[in-house]
C-alpha cells in the first residue's frame, strides 16, 4: 500500500457509523432510559389500579355535591313559600288563598300550615328532600308577618301608627 492510496472503509461502514452514535450528545442517557423503561415495566399496573379507586371516589363526590345542592335548593323552596304564605295571610287574604300561595312555591308534597299568634300570622312548611336512607332530609321552614287588620286597631299610643 503505497502512500497515495488512502485506507478502504468500505468493509467497516458500521464501526464508522458506531462511533458517530456512541459520541452523540445524550446517546448514553437514551439508552438509559430504554434500559430503564424495560426495568420498570412492572409499575405499568400502578395506574390502571389508581384510576380504578380514584374514578368511584369522583363519581360519588360528584353525586354527594348535586344531592347537597338539590337540599339546599328544596330549603330554599320552603323558605320562599313559608314567607309567600305569610304575605298572603297577613294581607287578609282567605285562609285557601294564604295556603295556595305558600303551596305553589313549596317543594312537591310540602305540607304547610298557618295559624295565627296575636297580631302575628304564621306558616310553617315541611318537605322530604330525597336521598338514600339516612340522606333523606326533613326540612323545614317558617315564617311571620304582622296582620295588617292589627295595625292601627288599638287606637293612637306609642309604637302604633294611626
Amino acid at each position: 500500500m503505497g502512500r497515495s492510496e488512502a485506507p478502504s472503509t468500505a468493509g467497516r461502514p458500521d464501526e464508522r457509523a458506531g462511533r458517530h452514535a456512541r459520541s452523540a450528545p445524550g446517546a448514553a442517557h437514551a439508552g438509559a432510559a430504554r434500559a430503564g423503561a424495560v426495568r420498570g415495566g412492572s409499575d405499568r399496573g400502578f395506574v390502571t389500579a389508581e384510576t380504578a379507586v380514584a374514578l368511584p371516589v369522583l363519581a360519588l363526590f360528584a353525586l354527594a355535591l348535586i344531592w347537597g345542592l338539590m337540599a339546599a335548593s328544596a330549603q330554599l323552596s320552603c323558605v320562599d313559600a313559608a314567607r309567600a304564605g305569610a304575605r298572603a295571610a297577613a294581607r287578609s287574604e282567605s285562609r285557601d288563598a294564604a295556603v295556595a300561595a305558600a303551596r305553589s312555591a313549596a317543594p312537591r308534597g310540602a305540607r304547610v300550615e298557618l295559624w295565627r299568634d296575636g297580631d302575628l300570622v304564621r306558616v310553617r312548611v315541611r318537605a322530604h328532600a330525597v336521598g338514600p336512607g339516612p340522606l333523606a332530609l326533613r326540612l323545614d321552614a317558617e315564617a311571620a308577618a304582622l296582620a295588617e287588620d292589627t295595625v292601627g286597631a288599638a287606637g293612637a299610643g306609642p309604637g302604633r301608627v294611626p
